[in-house]
């Protein structure tokens, strides 16, 4: 079997790795008449364009950058900042076999029997976040009226935006995307003809306390997809720093020993590929890996200058509240 995590100690650069992790991807796939596998190689090809040829991003960071000017210019009293990230390869590839071990679990759960081969193809297709853009908003406290909740005044101007940024962004050349699943609760104060495009954690948390909005778009003008997640500061805070973070890895690996333990070696041969290239990803010391423009002393302490780890910033937008910032570019 051909693994992400064989490639990763040779000194190379992260675009030969991921080009030639792809080339025998395919090359074994098609020998084995792997259908998921030649998937996976144009995932994999699909995300070494956005690393070496991303000339599009600066046209789309830009429309992007219009949203953060337009919100400043109405909401000078909100503090927020704006983040833009392409997902590293560590994280892409354990999201892309992630797709494949939980949809056939699911399935195999119900229906005891494996997926066809076309129904992983089109779960697998569902990867939207390769470019995402993280807005996240704070009030600060000498903006409170007497008596306000400073986490209620923040989610109605959280929800505030989520209904302003679509119509927004639709007319800078993006299309808001049907999120596809069974829709989540959602708020009251999201306009109800935006239902069908936002997944709302906010109304709906995720296991452990995990809040945010999510909405998918595709850029007309590149081609791509993008996904905008907005939080107020707490949310991020919970999600990156707090007991989301930890508690949502620890139920993780947990769960991944369950499905292992429903789906033995054998049934499902796109099932075991994917669960042993997730558990090796998973089990990796990043003080031994070898590559180019990446050092670590630890898993924690980390100096990634290429993206296999932590996903190639876009754009840092930041601003402040009013009274400490008063000028835009």
């Amino acid at each position: 079997m051909v693994q992400l995590t064989d490639y990763l100690y040779s000194g190379d650069t992260l675009p030969y790795i991921i080009r030639k992790y792809a080339r025998d991807l395919k090359k074994d796939a098609q020998q084995t008449e792997n259908a998921v596998d030649l998937a996976h190689c144009e995932f994999l090809l699909g995300l070494s364009d956005l690393l070496e040829h991303n000339d599009f991003l600066t046209s789309q960071s830009q429309r992007i950058r219009d949203f953060y000017k337009f919100l400043a210019g109405k909401y000078p009293y909100l503090a927020f900042t704006f983040r833009g990230r392409i997902k590293s390869l560590i994280r892409a590839e354990e999201k892309f076999n992630a797709y494949i071990v939980e949809y056939t679990y699911e399935y195999y759960t119900k229906h005891k029997k494996i997926p066809p081969v076309e129904d992983l193809l089109k779960e697998v297709q569902r990867f939207r976040d390769l470019i995402a853009y993280r807005i996240v908003i704070s009030l600060p406290k000498y903006n409170l009226k007497p008596g306000q909740d400073i986490k209620k005044e923040e989610i109605k101007y959280l929800y505030k935006i989520a209904n302003e940024l679509p119509d927004f962004l639709e007319a800078r050349g993006f299309t808001a995307e049907v999120t596809g699943l069974e829709q989540n609760r959602k708020s009251e104060l999201l306009r109800r003809g935006l239902y069908p495009f936002y997944r709302d954690y906010v109304e709906s948390p995720k296991e452990y306390g995990y809040q945010s909005l999510h909405i998918a778009l595709q850029d007309n003008v590149s081609g791509s997809h993008i996904e905008v997640q907005l939080r107020t500061k707490y949310m991020d805070d919970h999600a990156e720093i707090g007991n989301a973070n930890h508690a949502d890895y620890e139920n993780h690996q947990q769960k991944e020993r369950s499905r292992r333990e429903t789906l033995k070696p054998g049934i499902s041969k796109y099932f075991d590929d994917a669960y042993v290239r997730m558990m090796n990803l998973a089990k990796l010391n990043l003080a031994e890996i070898d590559v180019n423009m990446f050092a670590a002393i630890d898993n924690h302490l980390i100096n990634d200058g290429c993206g296999l780890y932590r996903g190639r910033l876009i754009l840092p937008y930041e601003h402040l509240s009013k009274f400490q910032n008063d000028r835009i570019d």
